[in-house]
């Protein structure tokens, strides 16, 4: 399942861009490989944050994984729904499982990031 209104990253973060801001999640990909997720630890709002940093971290009953900033900018909202349930992700990684909103400020960023044929094609690509 990979939405035709998303942009993506390798490291699969999904974007949702809406005017200055955007949103931010995991792909649906990424989720399953996790299995059940057990905790999120979000971003600090007001926060800044650099292209391919560090910002969140998702843990399962697998691994726990680091979710890097698709884009540089500043925090403007964490999903707090995820502190009491981060399954939410699971449930719904393009919806109700979103991590962060982020106020982009590089918008030339946006050209690196890949479309959802791209996406399907570097999956594609990873499993050969």
């Amino acid at each position: 399942m990979i939405p035709e209104d998303l942009k993506y990253t390798k490291d699969h973060e999904w974007v949702r861009i809406e005017g200055s801001e955007v949103v931010i999640g995991i792909t649906d990909y990424a989720q399953s490989a996790l299995g059940d997720i057990t905790f999120v630890e979000l971003p600090d709002e007001g926060g800044e944050v650099k292209m391919s940093d560090t910002f969140a971290t998702v843990e399962s009953v697998k691994a726990a994984s680091d979710i890097y900033a698709p884009l540089t900018g500043k925090i403007t909202a964490a999903n707090g729904a995820l502190e009491d349930t981060p399954e939410l992700i699971n449930q719904s990684p393009y919806g109700d499982g979103w991590i962060c909103r982020i106020a982009a400020t590089d918008a030339s960023e946006e050209k690196v990031l890949l479309d959802a044929a791209a996406y399907g094609q570097f999956l594609e690509e990873s499993k050969s």
